[in-house]
């Protein structure tokens, strides 16, 4: 049983892909980050150290899992056995490429359990919850307006808005406008209109393993408590679907009881909850 690390991106795929992509709900991010630096390149979070990647090899010699870290963002954890988890926390002693994390982002048991092994004082970031959309519902009542397909036009508009969405919600690295182009190449940004004039945006990945998470979902502050981003968001899970996404997903900060109940009252049910988990000292 042992931890192996790489810089190496198609090593990562080639090894760890195919137990990473058997869960494509709860691996959501480790799937669409892996998609995103191999159509964009290693900088495609931003400038930074290059990213790792990590997969676990149990004692039958099949892989369990995997880790992605793209520097500033954190460590970001697989489904895992426990006994991977624990022997990660040992490995931030002994692997350089694990010398620099400072924060993990994984399922609550397995950031509590690598944060006893992690042999370090920490404490927790942020505690989001994974949505996944069960029965699509309208919002009731049907805010004003319209949605469209945001275009190349909209890109400095997409590019405020996305840098203010990051700021509000505390997301690392910069708003860039290579991913922004790449979100317009398959159609995965939208626009809600009211009177002529945009007012919410939201945005899909692209389906990896069958399903594909919305986000971002981004009213700027004179435009929220009417509804627009309970109708942007409506239709952008539409868009997912019909883009092949067999599981359309969500994630929201639960110290936000706003979002949470809007995205219930669509249909999105809920499926677990994670811990970003930051040492401190």
């Amino acid at each position: 049983m042992t931890w192996t690390f790489t810089a190496d991106l198609a090593s990562y795929q080639a090894a760890a892909g195919p137990a990473v992509a058997a869960e494509p709900v709860t691996n959501t991010l480790l799937l669409s980050v892996a998609d995103a630096l191999a159509r964009r390149g290693p900088q495609a979070f931003g400038p930074g150290p290059a990213p790792f990647f990590g997969w676990w090899t149990g004692a039958d010699g099949a892989v369990a899992g995997g880790v992605v870290c793209t520097p500033p963002f954190p460590l970001t954890l697989s489904v895992l056995p426990p006994e991977a988890v624990r022997a990660l926390g040992a490995a931030f002693g002994t692997e350089p490429l694990l010398s620099g994390v400072g924060a993990v982002n994984a399922r609550r048991p397995e950031a509590e359990l690598l944060a006893g092994a992690w042999g370090r004082p920490w404490e927790t970031a942020e505690e989001t919850r994974l949505y996944r959309l069960d029965g699509l519902l309208a919002p009731d009542p049907a805010p004003e307006g319209r949605a469209r397909r945001a275009v190349a036009a909209d890109l400095p508009l997409l590019l405020e808005w996305t840098v203010a969405f990051k700021q509000e919600a505390g997301v690392r690295g910069a708003a860039s406008e290579a991913a922004l182009r790449d979100r317009l190449s398959y159609g995965g940004l939208l626009l809600w209109e009211h009177a002529g004039a945009p007012v919410s945006l939201a945005g899909f990945t692209r389906p990896i393993g069958s399903a594909s998470r919305v986000g971002p979902v981004y009213t700027p502050p004179g435009r929220r408590g009417r509804g627009f981003a309970a109708g942007v968001t409506y239709v952008v899970s539409e868009a997912a679907r019909a883009a092949g996404a067999r599981e359309v997903l969500l994630f929201t900060d639960l110290a936000n009881p706003t979002s949470n109940g809007v995205y219930r009252r669509l249909g999105y049910t809920p499926v677990e909850d994670r811990v970003e988990v930051v040492a401190v000292g």
